[in-house]
């Protein structure tokens, strides 16, 4: 089974992606709603919370997993890594490769929450396979909770979307990266006032393709993945606009099992 972890309903995206793409591996899905958003925490409070996360996803049975989070992955996948013996993904390095396959001017925007941005590690990894590219960064620290209250059409959500946007149009960038797995619940917003020549980069989208690529590449971890166990949605709290997301993103309804949040 995959385990997939998020800060609440946004790394939904990521899992609707994997499912498409790998339909015989079920889920074990996280999402810390009680303690969302982690975009305004600090790093040594996400590293924490991450690891819980990993835990509880292990203790159902996950055999890989896949940190569904911006800012938990820029801060804490390596730590992840070191202290779990299992494969571990995240959102960000799938989301650059993208990136560098698809810019043409070299111009890329990136939006996030406060902790992704001030990491930088949009910026460094870009640069690191491009350096000649300019990296324009935004932090969007009211977007988490406007999608989690389900405002995924409000007026003030346009409002806020713009402006946030603006910037990013006067340095003509020709490549935005949805820097959480949040935004692409805000994605025809976005494109719509982003503008039609600019290429938005979701990265829930493309950490589900590499996934895919990995599990090719590796068969027998693919096999022991495989089973006809249904696939479990867990929550540290439940509101109705979070089953109202979810049932949003998979086009179907999803139980939320309440867990509790330190796991």
């Amino acid at each position: 089974m995959i385990g997939i972890f998020d800060s609440g309903v946004g790394g939904m995206t990521v899992a609707r992606a994997v499912e498409k793409v790998n339909p015989s591996c079920p889920i074990i899905y996280y999402g810390d709603l009680a303690r969302t958003p982690y975009g305004s925490k600090s790093p040594e409070t996400i590293i924490k919370y991450s690891r819980q996360n990993t835990e509880f996803l292990l203790s159902k049975g996950a055999k890989l997993i896949i940190i569904a989070c911006n800012s938990a992955s820029s801060v804490a996948s390596e730590v992840l890594r070191k202290e779990f013996a299992v494969p571990i993904f995240e959102v960000i390095t799938p989301a650059v490769h993208k990136v560098l396959a698809t810019s043409e001017n070299g111009r890329i925007g990136v939006i996030g929450t406060r902790a992704t941005i001030k990491s930088d590690i949009y910026n460094r990894q870009i640069k690191d396979g491009a350096p000649d590219f300019k990296v324009f960064s935004q932090s969007c620290p009211l977007l988490v909770p406007l999608v989690e209250e389900g405002w995924l059409d409000h007026r003030e959500t346009k409002m806020i979307v713009r402006r946030y946007l603006h910037p990013l149009k006067l340095k003509k960038i020709d490549t935005l990266v949805l820097g959480c797995t949040h935004y692409p619940l805000l994605s025809n917003l976005i494109r719509h006032r982003v503008g039609k020549r600019v290429k938005v980069i979701d990265s829930s989208e493309a950490v589900a393709l590499e996934l895919q690529q990995y599990l090719e590449a590796n068969p027998d971890l693919a096999a022991e993945l495989s089973c006809d166990i249904a696939s479990s949605f867990y929550a540290s709290d439940v509101t109705d606009a979070a089953i109202a997301t979810a049932k949003r993103i998979f086009g179907r309804n999803i139980d939320l099992i309440k867990v509790d949040p330190y796991c």
